[in-house]
């Protein structure tokens, strides 16, 4: 009779995304993640081909937690505003997790460019407060907003800084007032 599979593809996500989130990509190998799950790294190689295959698993499920459980909060009913404002409530909730994935340098950083985009694009369209914005408005805005809220959560998480919702509120009310009057401004990736 074959052994029933213990360690599942969840069970090797999950490790991964403890492993990340306690020591950044420094930590994502292989004898680190069956470490945390108490086992060989036997089960990792079962189901996944090699570590690219489950990082590229782990950004899938890490898309999908910031998609529901972090930026669709509404705060303030501004969508860019909103956005920013769970990107800094992020940082400052599980500050490993943002800085492995947000500033460390590793090969899912263009893959996260891309998806914040995405979600800005798609949170900014949900809403008529930003339909007349062109393309390349879009992007300025979303560049603009994403280079002040991670300042402001690199301030916020690692402690150098204690803005208010309020106070960060009014920041990017700034710069979205900032852009918007400078049409000729425009920020590229």
């Amino acid at each position: 009779m074959a052994r029933r599979k213990t360690i599942t593809r969840e069970h090797i996500l999950n490790a991964t995304h403890e492993v990340v989130a306690t020591e950044g990509f420094s930590g994502f190998t292989a004898r680190n993640i069956a470490s945390k799950m108490k086992s060989s790294t036997q089960p990792i190689y079962l189901e996944f081909k090699n570590m690219e295959e489950l990082r590229e698993a782990f950004f899938e499920q890490v898309e999908t937690y910031l998609r529901n459980e972090v930026f669709d909060k509404e705060i303030s009913g501004d969508p860019i505003i909103d956005l920013s404002l769970n990107y800094v409530a992020f940082a400052k909730d599980e500050k490993m997790l943002f800085r492995a994935l947000f500033i460390e340098e590793h090969a899912g950083g263009k893959l996260l460019n891309e998806f914040g985009l995405k979600m800005f694009i798609e949170k900014v369209k949900e809403s008529d407060m930003y339909s007349d914005l062109s393309e390349e408005e879009l992007n300025t805005a979303f560049l603009g907003n994403w280079i002040t809220a991670t300042g402001l959560a690199s301030l916020a998480s690692s402690e150098r800084m204690h803005p208010t919702n309020e106070e960060m509120i009014s920041i990017l009310k700034i710069v979205n007032k900032s852009l918007k009057n400078n049409p000729n401004f425009t920020i590229t990736m």
